[in-house]
């Protein structure tokens, strides 16, 4: 039972420190809260609050460290008959359950680093790690294709834009709607584009183009080499 007692107290902890935080953030301004000001209003001391979050930068994106966490995992368990693009896409999906889950502290973070440089730079280093993870699997995924590099690149950033794309719609609604349904749309253009069908197919071959041969003497003249090349192709119209 101590064991218990002490397990569900953590979580408690640093819920409290987070609700703490958000408080005075929303009264008195992030720059003007600190450390000191947070674990007083939630009784507890700076110890406490370092154990969960190394700053106070943290405080403000208590989360992704876990989303981050749970999106390798679900990619690291991914068969080799799956999809790539599919498979990112699914991914993605579990930064936006995260921002669901809590719609009223996802639009006041949303506020607040709107407001705050220094945590809209914070959030971009969030969201390149996101890009990168998702990156590195279809790095793997597309190692056989020629262009395998240039397109998990450029689909991982198609991925996150889509995704952020109707994240922010919804915050900026002030969580109104339904944000699970606003990414699948988002994330459905990135499928359709990029989907493989599981398969690691090389690069798509360039448009066939008509090939002449012509076969002729060595002293024939190049005007009339050029004259049954363009008779050659009138044919072919």
């Amino acid at each position: 039972m101590g064991t218990a007692s002490t397990n569900s107290t953590k979580p408690a902890m640093r819920d409290s420190l987070i609700a703490a935080a958000f408080q005075l953030f929303l009264e008195r301004g992030y720059e003007q809260t600190t450390v000191d000001d947070i674990v007083t209003l939630a009784g507890v001391g700076r110890r406490s609050f370092f154990r969960y979050f190394p700053s106070k930068e943290d405080v403000v994106f208590p989360d992704h460290e876990q989303c981050l966490a749970d999106m390798t995992r679900f990619l690291a368990a991914s068969a080799d008959s799956d999809d790539p693009v599919v498979r990112v896409c699914d991914a993605a999906r579990l930064v936006m359950r995260m921002y669901a889950e809590n719609p009223t502290f996802s639009v006041q973070r949303y506020r607040l680093t709107r407001e705050v440089a220094g945590l809209r730079t914070y959030e971009l280093s969030v969201v390149w790690r996101y890009e990168k993870t998702l990156g590195d699997y279809l790095r793997t995924r597309w190692a056989d294709r020629r262009d395998g590099t240039l397109r998990a690149n450029v689909v991982a950033a198609a991925v996150v834009a889509a995704h952020n794309h109707a994240l922010r719609h919804w915050l900026r609604s002030g969580g109104e709607g339904d944000p699970l349904a606003e990414v699948d749309g988002a994330l459905e253009f990135v499928r359709t584009t990029w989907a493989t069908g599981g398969q690691a197919t090389d690069a798509p071959a360039e448009e066939a183009e008509d090939v002449v041969v012509v076969i002729t003497k060595r002293s024939t003249p190049m005007w009339r080499v050029v004259r049954e090349v363009e008779s050659s192709l009138d044919d072919r119209t």
